[in-house]
């Protein structure tokens, strides 16, 4: 039966490199499958999709005037050939909030701690603190010069 570009035939995996696998095709002639066509997914190892001697379905996707065959497995199936499990641990569960009720509460303000004071006893300790950080910024800046500040403030 003679190959045509299209045409999905099976083929039995004879190689495995790590850009791709090589499919002997039932005309005794041998095609290759690059990593990119062989699953939908990012195939990191081809090792972990396909084993030698493994019959596969191939789509014949190029085939150029000096013998050499490009196939997909991708193209040729209907559904992803899966990757085989090799989980040990249990599946993680998607938890999703529940928006069946709103959970409206009351905000929570704190009260003044008794050691900080009042807002009057914190607002006069601030202003007499950057009262103090703005003079020592002006002392520092009368004994530079061209920094541009004013020196007669």
């Amino acid at each position: 039966m003679p190959l045509e570009i299209g045409k999905v035939v099976e083929g039995t995996v004879t190689g495995i490199t790590n850009f791709g696998a090589f499919i002997q095709l039932p005309d005794g002639s041998t095609g290759l499958c690059h990593i990119s066509e062989i699953a939908d997914e990012y195939v990191k190892n081809v090792k972990d999709y396909l084993k030698e001697k493994q019959v596969v379905k191939v789509k014949i996707i190029e085939m150029s005037g000096n013998g050499k065959v490009s196939l997909s497995i991708r193209k040729a199936c209907d559904k992803k050939p899966s990757k085989p499990e090799k989980r040990t641990e249990s599946p993680k569960v998607d938890r999703k909030p529940s928006y069946s009720k709103p959970n409206y509460s009351k905000p929570s303000y704190s009260k003044p701690n008794k050691a900080q004071g009042s807002f009057e006893d914190m607002l006069s300790k601030y202003l007499k603190d950057s009262d103090e950080k703005l003079k020592a910024m002006k002392k520092n800046a009368n004994n530079r010069r061209g920094n541009g500040f004013n020196r007669n403030g």
